[in-house]
């Protein structure tokens, strides 16, 4: 079973004055896929407390996915790139670049995205934006190829 955990970074959703549709869509995603959604949480856009969370959650080896909705746009509080970058090992640009091409075929504005990919030990961590249509097509890209994904960092390396 994939174990995956969902990062919400909002002021807004942080202080409770917006709802976390976003961090939802991605727990309806990965439930009906059969995953399990062992951890959820949000937090403000403040780098460290981004980079914070996805340490603990991937250095804890119960994770497979971390997955994070918000935070990557070109405003100066959008800084989950910036974040998770400092604690990839290895980036994973092919699939930031495809979770962007997925949106962008609906919407042209993807393109704008940061967001960023890649692994810290054996979890895989993805970017998402903020906007539940956003996470939608994310999710679409994420359909295609996070089970091989984890299998690869699970050390099931065979290709038949």
């Amino acid at each position: 079973m994939i174990r995956i955990a969902i990062l919400t970074v909002s002021d807004s959703v942080a202080a409770g004055t917006r709802e976390d549709l976003s961090g939802a869509a991605i727990a309806e995603w990965g439930e009906g896929r059969g995953y399990a959604v062992v951890s959820r949480a949000t937090v403000a856009d403040e780098t460290a407390d981004i980079s914070r969370r996805l340490v603990e959650w991937a250095d804890g080896d119960n994770v497979d996915v971390v997955v994070t909705t918000g935070g990557t746009g070109l405003s100066a509080r959008d800084l989950t790139p910036e974040a998770t970058k400092a604690v990839l090992e290895r980036e994973a640009p092919g699939i930031a670049d495809f979770v962007r091409q997925k949106g962008a075929a609906y919407v042209p504005l993807a393109w704008l995205s940061r967001g960023v990919a890649g692994v810290r030990g054996s979890t895989l961590i993805v970017n998402l934006p903020g906007s539940v249509g956003g996470v939608k097509d994310g999710l679409a890209a994420l359909d295609l190829l996070v089970e091989h994904a984890v299998e690869l960092l699970r050390g099931k390396t065979e290709h038949a």
